[in-house]
């Protein structure tokens, strides 16, 4: 049993029940017997995550100390608080949480790599969140629990509103992080990836800052032969869906580090987002809705508690957590060797980027900077349709540095091992948002798996005339019309003056990162 100092100078009093280290099937027991969730019919407990279904970016701060201060890139999403407001914010709720009658507690760590391994203690306001953080964090060995010392903390209580006037938060949720104590404060908000992407911003600033670790917002996996494979992409392009291919080991579906030999995952689970989920198109997250998993946000067919996967009537950003090991091809322990192939995932709302093409290095370094999508209705709160947008390194929310110290590193590694790029488009084809329709998942797997294997290499290429991009004029299992995507448009000029107009926004984006970029990534650029 934990002792009652939970935190660094915060003892629990004899009236706290403190519930540690529990397992899946007590923690999902404690949630439905308190009213918190339900069981769905394969045996998943299923909550509300209540006010917000995603992430709140602007409501993320980091405190601005002496370790912070001339090293975060400062702006929108990286949004200094003081030591001040953090620690007030921090007294608050431990004085919230010591008033609970029960708490939950896990010691868990990030980094399937020994050398790179991070301890992290995990307190909570309800067991469901608790249960979150055992699927998604690594789980020690029970021998390893008597003397685990954690060196990052988790304080997570969605009851506690913020008082943004005298606390300095926007409003009454915020998640705050603080790399002088080690600690991350989350409130006012049930949505349970506040706990994950925090874990993952702070190893975006310690591995390649500290370490010279490359972090990257991408999914992993393995093929039989050892090969590995890296997709890079925002929630909603594909990377938990394309990563879980049956005929490749699963490294991991989002966070992952590169080091000079190896690319490991720094996650003991996957997030699904399981909208329109079937087990047909995605069997391997179909299956891992069982016991154990957490789904968030998802609603019953009527009299049933079998889960109606199309409906969008709380979010259309549902999820499941599940651990890694649910996943039968899962990668034990989730470290790989170098990656040959990186993906580059973007779902293109205007519907002018090929369904696949092939990059070159310059290329590679200009779209990873830029890195453009669409963020897909409800990964973020007020996002309720397809809308283009660029996020540098496909991730930029969880960067703390700036995006030109990840893309340096990513360039250096990319040339040394001399990796093949792809850009791979899971939107639209045949018109935007609204005309066209989305690229069948069958095709984008087709297009990757002969990526994978060679089927690519000797086929015949034929450049972009707008993005220069090398668009493959065939590809098995795919119809060869699809692949230019100027003639899945049932207007030619109207494909070219969306071509043009998407160019522009890239180039006015690019603006602000020329001054810091070689002329080969200059020079990728595209043509209007």
């Amino acid at each position: 049993m934990i002792a009652r100092n939970i935190l660094p100078g915060w003892i629990l009093s004899e009236k706290n029940e403190c519930h540690y280290q529990l397992g899946s099937a007590e923690l999902a027991e404690q949630a439905i017997s308190r009213g918190q969730g339900v069981l769905n019919d394969t045996g998943a407990l299923c909550v509300c995550t209540g006010e917000f279904t995603g992430r709140s970016p602007l409501d993320k701060f980091i405190v601005k100390d002496e370790v912070t201060r001339d090293s975060v890139d400062w702006n929108n999403f990286n949004i200094p608080i003081s030591e001040e407001k953090f620690h007030q914010v921090k007294a608050k709720l431990l004085a919230y949480l010591g008033k609970k009658d029960e708490i939950w507690v896990r010691d868990a760590y990030a980094c399937a790599e020994p050398a790179y391994r991070m301890n992290i203690r995990v307190v909570n306001e309800n067991p469901w969140s608790n249960l979150f953080a055992n699927n998604m964090f690594l789980r020690p060995e029970e021998e390893e629990l008597e003397h685990f010392e954690p060196e990052w903390y988790i304080i997570q209580a969605p009851g506690f509103r913020a008082d943004a006037a005298a606390d300095g938060t926007r409003q009454h949720n915020f998640a705050m992080v603080s790399f002088k104590e080690k600690m991350i404060l989350i409130g006012g908000t049930g949505y349970t990836g506040e706990m994950k992407k925090g874990i993952f911003s702070v190893l975006n600033f310690l591995l390649p800052h500290d370490r010279g670790v490359l972090s990257m917002h991408c999914s992993a996996n393995m093929g039989r032969g050892g090969d590995v494979a890296i997709f890079f992409g925002l929630s909603g392009t594909g990377k938990t869906t394309l990563s879980a291919d049956p005929d490749r080991k699963l490294i991991g579906d989002d966070e992952h580090g590169w080091t000079a030999d190896s690319i490991f995952n720094f996650e003991g689970g996957c997030y699904a987002k399981t909208i329109d989920l079937s087990r047909e198109k995605e069997p391997e997250i179909y299956q891992a809705i069982r016991p154990g998993a957490l789904v968030e946000n998802v609603s019953f067919i009527n009299g049933t508690h079998q889960i109606d996967f199309s409906c969008k009537k709380i979010t259309e950003n549902t999820r499941v957590s599940y651990p890694l090991d649910f996943i039968s091809n899962a990668q034990e322990p989730s470290i790989g060797g170098l990656p040959r192939n990186i993906f580059f995932l973007t779902c293109d709302a205007s519907g002018v980027l090929p369904p696949v093409s092939r990059l070159t290095a310059g290329q590679a370094m200009y779209q990873f900077i830029s890195g453009y999508t669409a963020k897909v209705a409800g990964t973020e709160a007020g996002v309720t349709e397809p809308k283009s947008t660029f996020s540098a390194c496909f991730g930029a929310p969880f960067l703390p540095l700036h995006p030109g110290f990840y893309a340096k590193m990513l360039g250096e590694k990319m040339r040394k091992h001399d990796v093949t790029v792809w850009m791979i488009n899971t939107g639209w084809s045949g018109g935007p948002y609204g005309v066209g329709s989305r690229i069948k998942l069958g095709y984008t797997r087709a297009m990757i798996s002969a990526a994978l294997s060679g089927q690519l290499n000797d086929v015949a290429f034929s450049a972009h005339p707008v993005f220069g991009v090398m668009m493959p004029e065939s590809c098995p299992g795919v119809p060869s019309e699809i692949l230019n995507p100027r003639n899945t448009w049932s207007d030619p000029a109207a494909y070219d003056k969306a071509a043009g107009q998407l160019a522009q926004k890239f180039i006015q984006n690019f603006e602000k990162y020329a001054a810091g970029v070689d002329d080969e990534i200059k020079q990728a650029a595209p043509v209007c």
